[in-house]
């Protein structure tokens, strides 16, 4: 006859390995929403892949980018920030909004995000250069310790559309940046609604 007390252990046993694997999946799933949650609305981590921002940020250096500001649309001149480049230095179209979330969490590619220094926001007109080879922010030079003379090899005059900002690499004689967008559309200037956020601790505002 089957021994009821060995079929009540092994019950009991079936019963604790179905409640261990449900707990531990519940874990899994905390562990996937707070690191979401992090990336999406804390902060995100990315690698530098060029020299467009040399001497400030170099090849392979890691960088920690604050979601915070660019969720409240804070962006200010002289940040470094990542940008979603969809639609502007990426030749796709604009990212949809379940692209824009992938973003927000760090899903998705990671080709399509760029890093560069905000050098004029929505309002401003901005000049390339004067007569020692400085940008012109509204008509006052700019002092940028980090960029070459001249600022630009590139001469431009912009006047920068609201809820846009017009951005440079550091490394001014090898970036592709909104210099680089010129003639096309949009200009150049790239929406703030696709920054990722400013990056934690390289960048200084411009004066």
């Amino acid at each position: 006859m089957p021994n009821r007390h060995e079929d009540a252990t092994f019950g009991s046993r079936l019963l604790y390995s179905a409640r261990f694997w449900k707990t531990v999946a519940a874990i899994a799933v905390i562990i996937v929403i707070l690191g979401g949650s992090v990336r999406g609305f804390v902060i995100q981590r990315f690698t530098i892949p060029s020299a467009s921002m040399e001497p400030t940020l170099k090849i392979d250096d890691s960088i920690t980018v604050w979601r915070p500001d660019a969720l409240r649309s804070d962006i200010q001149r002289g940040d470094i920030v990542v940008f979603d480049g969809r639609g502007s230095f990426v030749d796709d179209a604009l990212p949809t909004p379940l692209q824009k979330i992938g973003s927000w969490v760090g899903l998705g590619p990671r080709d399509v995000y760029y890093v560069k220094r905000v050098i004029a926001v929505g309002g401003d007109t901005l000049q390339c250069c004067d007569a020692e080879g400085r940008l012109l922010l509204n008509g006052e030079p700019l002092r940028e310790d980090y960029a070459p003379t001249p600022a630009s090899a590139v001469e431009f005059s912009v006047e920068v559309p609201a809820d846009t900002m017009w951005v440079m690499g550091d490394n001014r004689n090898d970036s592709a940046d909104s210099r680089s967008l010129l003639g096309r559309p949009g200009g150049g200037f790239i929406p703030t609604d696709r920054v990722i956020g400013p990056v934690i601790g390289h960048g200084s505002s411009i004066d």
